[in-house]
């Protein structure tokens, strides 16, 4: 069910520490780690029942990514968390050869994804980190989208094997699913249509259905979809939506790289087609609420509505 012009009750760092717990309360090989950011991401509340499994090894990512890799060698499950520009871009190639090239086991959560990072500034802005978690050899790449989303997302990294990257933002999310939704395909069709198709992933899903709102009242008919799985891409989808003869993609990201990039690797291999991307260009971070940066990047329902003119025109 989609109910997007709602926000969630609960924020999305509220569901990170609470799925967390109820994992670490079944699972006592769970642990969590943290880089002095657990204030933010809400664990405080959850480190007195995890006692010995919460190690907050403060500002030192890279020590945390290694004693990761440490705990997986002893059969451990490890949760990791910072902000997603310091879970990447800052700890890269520990991340790469530490946990991906070994071969462990770990669920990695960047928080603050893109423009809601908004007042830590350009140098706490991820517009990147979708981009290097894609090319890392069998990482599994997600962006959650709501609060339901991120709760079913933390549970099958926990299932699933070798590395998990989940980019989420940390506040309140638009409601976007109700609960008894299931996320296994890698991707959510959330409006049928046939003049075009709007793929979106994470707080650009709801831009997405409010501007095919916006051009319904003009006779323009689009589908979207939510592309919460970026690596494996749900190609099917992808090929479903080409139908159309003409695809948007929308992200808080860069546009190299990320849900575009990705878009248009499948067409360019499997299904030619018309599209444009809706991304950040060529530009860093900076100061300012995550409404105004929208508007400051280009990242607002009105500007997939006239992508998607364009592309008709």
């Amino acid at each position: 069910m989609n109910v997007y012009k709602e926000k969630d009750t609960v924020e999305m760092r509220q569901v990170y520490a609470e799925t967390l717990l109820a994992l670490a309360t079944d699972d006592p090989t769970v642990v969590a780690l943290e880089a002095d950011l657990s204030s933010a991401i809400t664990t405080t509340k959850i480190k007195d029942q995890l006692k010995d499994r919460y190690i907050n090894v403060g500002i030192m990512e890279a020590e945390m990514i290694g004693a990761a890799a440490g705990l997986a060698v002893a059969g451990y499950k490890p949760f990791i968390h910072t902000f997603a520009n310091f879970a990447t871009r800052r700890v890269y190639d520990q991340v790469f050869l530490s946990l991906a090239y070994a071969k462990f086991d770990a669920v990695i959560l960047g928080s603050d994804a893109g423009v809601t990072a908004e007042h830590n500034g350009g140098t706490h802005m991820p517009f990147e980190d979708l981009s290097l978690m894609r090319i890392i050899p069998g990482a599994t790449v997600y962006e959650a989208s709501d609060a339901v989303m991120l709760g079913a997302l933390l549970r099958q990294g926990h299932k699933q094997p070798g590395l998990t990257y989940i980019r989420t933002i940390r506040k309140q999310a638009t409601k976007l699913y109700d609960e008894s939704e299931t996320f296994e395909t890698g991707s959510k069709q959330l409006r049928e249509g046939k003049d075009a198709a709007i793929l979106a992933t994470g707080i650009m899903v709801a831009e997405a259905l409010a501007a095919a709102d916006e051009l319904a009242t003009l006779g323009i008919d689009v589908s979207v979809v939510d592309m919460y799985q970026l690596k494996p891409i749900d190609e099917q989808a992808v090929l479903k939506a080409a139908e159309t003869g003409r695809i948007v993609t929308a992200e808080n990201h860069n546009v190299i790289g990320g849900l575009g990039s990705a878009v248009a690797e499948v067409l360019a291999e499997k299904k030619p087609t018309k599209m444009t991307r809706i991304g950040v260009r060529e530009k860093f971070g900076q100061v300012g609420t995550a409404d105004w940066l929208k508007q400051e990047y280009g990242l607002t329902k009105t500007d997939i509505a006239g992508a998607v003119k364009e592309l008709l025109s």
